[in-house]
């Protein structure tokens, strides 16, 4: 149990709290090496920090709110309903929450900008393109947290108010709802978490008006090497994420009980087609739309229609970047591969531990620090992270400057919070009274654990893999900095391409991104079947 508990511990404070905590004290010391708290205070005195500030809190409240709005009814249609193709459509809500940032941002772009299908609405580089864009990635974050409680309600409840009198409306408000609410919290607090940490998105829709804390920590590094300014973003958005993981986590422990709670009802009905054909259109609208204009956009060429784009893709004669896109499609293969095999390890080890009950109060306590340490990696800046690996992780005993494992490390680090969200809820499921059984038949722990925990929740493993290397092959952040000039990912080619006037490399971006979108469904399509109604909690 100690050795479980101590390997990710000390895997999280050397690729996480010492960098993170290197880049933040960078901007309490001069030049000198004297202790200053002046750069922090200037830039908490700004105008400008206040109103970025509140651009990322205003982001994070409308982003939640229309997500949940939109998720509960999904939740009920795809976890309560049954008609065909129901699996298939659970796979495609899945994908927009593991999509590269990157082409969320331009397929978006694609759709508002001025040449796009919406692009009448003029609604590019503004607040709602923004909100749009995040409540495209979080609405499958509600509907499964919300729809794998729904879906285990004692349906009996409902129908015992419905013989009493009480009207559909009135059974959902006084009954439902209630029954539901833990889940929804912890959606809500988990899609605000997401909301407020935003990079990619924020980043290519934003544009110059329109910035959060985040984009802001970017801008400060890269363009003024202003680490006072970093640092003191830094700490702000570390007090935002840790109130935010304070209500997550304590709303996951009352949804996590409420699951343990409700059995499987086995009493599905099957759906009315209004119902399905409602969930369809708002899936329709909300993501097959910005995919369907990015693949559309991708099909543009100086010629006319045609493959031009994709053709150009393995070609780097005269363009603005150093390798082909195909070559930074396997280097993305291989670092999401290797990032998912270290998160996958040390995310079974914190599942397995935070699983176990508690024996006192302090082991209770000291589970629920435990798990919220390794919660943090959610809302940190990912930006933060990758600066913090090139000036902590470049001189002996540990210099990785040269070394490819740079990247994954840094990948396995975004990922390993996803795999503990996704595998955790499966273990603390589990009945306790068959594991007790077992030990009272003479079997010692490690029995146990492999013949009845590890293959009970096995399938909860097949989608955390599927998020790890989803999350992994598109990550941006913290890659973005990390990233060798020879051996660049394929979230970085895109990027490079998007920021590089001229049609080609527009055209080149726009393909890219198809690629890439295609490859994160595919991982995702088949985690879904791995994982079965798996969900987040």
């Amino acid at each position: 149990m100690i050795l479980a508990a101590a390997i990710p511990a000390a895997f999280l404070a050397v690729f996480f709290a010492w960098p993170v905590l290197a880049l933040v004290a960078r901007g309490f010391f001069d030049d000198a090496g004297g202790f200053t708290g002046a750069g922090i205070a200037a830039v908490l005195g700004s105008p400008r920090t206040w109103r970025i500030i509140g651009q990322t809190l205003g982001q994070a409240v409308a982003g939640t709110a229309v997500a949940v709005l939109l998720g509960v009814p999904g939740a009920y249609v795809l976890y309560c309903r049954r008609f065909p193709g129901r699996k298939l459509l659970r796979a495609l809500v899945s994908v927009p929450f593991v999509l590269p940032s990157v082409v969320v941002g331009v397929a978006f772009s694609t759709l508002l900008g001025k040449n796009g299908w919406l692009g009448f609405l003029g609604l590019d580089e503004t607040f709602p393109a923004v909100v749009a864009a995040l409540v495209f990635f979080n609405y499958s974050l509600v509907v499964r947290t919300v729809g794998v409680l729904w879906a285990r309600l004692d349906p009996r409840t409902a129908q015992a108010a419905r013989t009493l009198g009480a009207s559909e409306a009135r059974v959902f408000r006084t009954v439902t709802l209630p029954a539901l609410s833990p889940a929804i919290a912890s959606a809500a607090a988990l899609t605000f978490l997401f909301c407020a940490s935003a990079f990619g998105v924020v980043l290519v829709l934003g544009g110059a008006g329109y910035g959060t804390v985040e984009t802001e920590i970017y801008y400060q590094t890269t363009q003024l090497l202003d680490l006072p300014a970093a640092a003191a973003l830094s700490i702000v958005q570390l007090v935002i994420i840790t109130a935010c993981l304070l209500v997550a986590n304590r709303t996951r422990e009352r949804n996590e009980r409420a699951l343990r709670m409700t059995p499987p009802a086995h009493t599905v009905k099957h759906g009315h087609a209004r119902a399905a054909f409602a969930v369809t259109g708002i899936t329709t609208g909300l993501i097959a739309l910005p995919l369907a204009s990015l693949a559309y956009r991708s099909l543009q060429t100086a010629d006319g229609f045609g493959l031009g784009n994709y053709l150009s893709l393995g070609d780097t004669a005269g363009k603005s970047v150093t390798v082909s896109v195909w070559q930074a499609t396997a280097n993305s293969l291989w670092t999401a591969l290797a990032a998912a095999a270290v998160a996958m390890g040390l995310g079974a080890l914190v599942s397995f531990v935070l699983s176990r009950s508690p024996r006192n109060g302090l082991s209770k306590t000291g589970l629920r620090v435990f798990d919220s340490v390794f919660m943090l990696p959610l809302g940190v800046s990912a930006v933060t992270v990758g600066f913090g690996f090139l000036i902590t992780l470049n001189r002996p005993p540990l210099d990785l400057r040269t070394s490819w494992a740079l990247i994954p490390l840094a990948q396995a680090m975004v990922a390993l919070p996803l795999v503990v969200r996704t595998i955790l809820p499966t273990w603390r499921a589990l009945n306790p009274r068959l594991l007790q059984a077992a030990a009272t038949l003479g079997a010692p722990p490690g029995r146990v654990l492999a013949g009845i925990e590890l293959p009970l929740v096995r399938r909860a493993f097949g989608l955390a893999l599927g998020f790890a290397f989803a999350t992994s092959l598109g990550e941006f952040g913290a890659t973005s900095f990390l990233a060798r000039p020879d051996r660049p990912t394929l979230p970085v080619v895109v990027y490079r391409l998007i920021s590089r006037p001229g049609v080609e490399n527009l055209g080149m971006a726009l393909a890219a991104s198809v690629v890439l979108a295609l490859l994160t469904g595919l991982v995702m399509l088949i985690a879904e079947r791995l994982g079965g109604e798996h969900g987040w909690a």
